[in-house]
């Protein structure tokens, strides 16, 4: 039985990863650094420590990891001040999947950002708990955030549902023990591996009802 649900935040609830994209490339040019290909998906799923090293170390930014988290995260929370971008009806589902199983929040994005965006969007009374990577040894893939929040539900792993969109996310969610709904971004198909974690994948946020979950049962 599935006796809880962890949502993911970016690329689920708020359309957030290309605002992250546009604000961390315009970062690293700013900064003297260099934008690699893969880079946008490597971060999906990384820590603010992680990601911060990341653009500090290997892109070149001439800017110290603490620094490169501060800037960054003030530039999102402007632009979260001016709008945050809910993904259509995602408020809607979450409530409705509240409605009827405790939910957690298992996310990447610093905690600061996490409590605005919930205030933002009406949703902060519908999780029981949220963490943010800031707190945990390792971001995503690892699983400890997802381990951690059931472990502060009360419920086993493997009686919770996680909802997930990237690929690290699904990893981190599949590797904590949990059946994983996948609702990949358009501009960020899943890796091939990670789609053979996923219990199921849906097209949109908004085909996530509660007989979706119950049947992963």
């Amino acid at each position: 039985m599935v006796d809880a649900v962890i949502f993911d935040l970016d690329g689920v609830i708020v359309d957030s990863e290309p605002v992250w994209e546009e604000v961390r490339r315009a970062y690293v040019a700013t900064h003297g650094g260099t934008w690699q290909p893969d880079s946008q998906r490597r971060l999906m799923g990384m820590s603010t420590g992680e990601w911060a090293r990341y653009l500090s170390a290997e892109l070149g930014v001439a800017r110290t990891a603490e620094q490169v988290a501060t800037e960054v995260v003030d530039e999102m929370t402007r632009r979260y001040a001016e709008r945050v971008p809910l993904i259509d009806d995602a408020d809607e589902v979450v409530r409705r999947m509240a409605a009827r199983w405790p939910l957690g929040l298992a996310s990447s994005s610093p905690t600061r950002l996490i409590a605005a965006t919930l205030a933002a969007t009406g949703l902060t009374d519908s999780f029981r708990t949220t963490l943010s990577t800031e707190e945990t040894a390792r971001g995503k893939p690892a699983p400890d955030v997802y381990l951690a929040v059931a472990q502060r539900l009360g419920v086993a792993p493997a009686r919770c549902a996680a909802v997930e969109d990237s690929s690290n996310g699904v990893r981190s969610a599949a590797a904590a023990g949990m059946r994983v709904v996948a609702i990949p971004h358009g501009s960020y198909p899943l890796d091939e591996d990670a789609a053979e974690l996923a219990a199921v994948t849906l097209g949109s946020v908004d085909e996530l009802t509660p007989e979706v979950v119950a049947r992963l049962s």
